[in-house]
C-alpha cells in the first residue's frame, strides 16, 4: 500500500498482519481524494483510521494537521510506525487510541472542530451506529465541513447530512457530505 499523491505520493505504508485492518483499496483513495480536493490547511479528522492512509494521503495533499482515532493496538502501532517513517511529527499529527465514540466526547468538551472528516468504520454492523455516531461528530464539524463515508455497498452507513456526492466501485461506497 502506497501514499497516492502530495508531497509522500509513492511512499510505502504498512499494515498490520491479520484480518482486523482493511486498507481502502488505491483505487478507491486515489478516487475519494479527487472528489475532496483541494485540501490545503484543512484540519481532518479521520475515524477508524486503521493504517491510517486516509488521513496521511489528506496531509500528503496539503491538510494542515490530522487526528487519527483508532482503538485496534497492532493498527495503532502500524499507524505510528507510518507516520514516523514519513517523518510526520505532533504538530501535524495525532494519534489517540481510543473507541471512536469515546475520541467524539473528548474531541466536543475540548471545543475542537474539523473541515473534514473521514469515517472508514469495519464493514460489519457499520449502520448500526450511525444515528450515535452523527450526533457526537456534528458539534465538531466547522462551516462548511465534509464528512466523507467509506462502507459496504450493500448496507452502507447514512448519515442525514447533506449528500453533495456518491459513488460505488465493487464492493464499496463512497458518499461525500457537507455540513451548513
Amino acid at each position: 500500500m502506497r501514499v497516492i499523491a502530495g508531497r509522500w505520493g509513492g511512499r510505502e505504508l504498512r499494515a498490520p498482519a491479520g484480518r482486523n485492518t482493511r486498507p481502502t483499496a488505491a483505487r478507491v483513495r486515489e478516487a475519494l481524494f479527487a472528489m475532496l480536493e483541494p485540501l490545503e490547511g484543512a484540519t481532518v479528522l479521520d475515524l477508524f483510521a486503521g493504517t491510517g492512509a486516509l488521513g496521511i494521503e489528506a496531509l500528503s495533499r496539503g491538510a494542515a494537521r490530522a487526528v487519527f482515532v483508532e482503538r485496534d493496538g497492532g493498527a495503532v502501532r502500524a499507524l505510528r510506525g507510518n507516520l514516523s517513517a514519513l517523518g510526520v511529527g505532533g504538530e501535524e499529527a495525532r494519534v489517540r487510541r481510543q473507541d471512536v465514540a469515546v475520541a467524539l466526547g473528548a474531541a466536543r468538551r475540548a471545543g475542537e472542530t474539523y473541515d473534514l472528516v473521514l469515517i472508514d468504520p469495519p464493514y460489519r454492523g457499520a449502520r448500526a451506529g450511525a444515528g450515535a455516531l452523527e450526533q457526537a461528530l456534528i458539534p465538531l464539524l466547522a462551516p462548511g465541513a465534509r464528512v466523507a463515508v467509506e462502507s459496504d455497498r450493500r448496507d452502507p452507513l447514512t448519515l442525514a447530512l447533506e449528500v453533495v456526492r456518491e459513488r460505488r466501485y465493487g464492493d464499496t461506497s463512497i458518499t461525500i457530505h457537507r455540513h451548513q
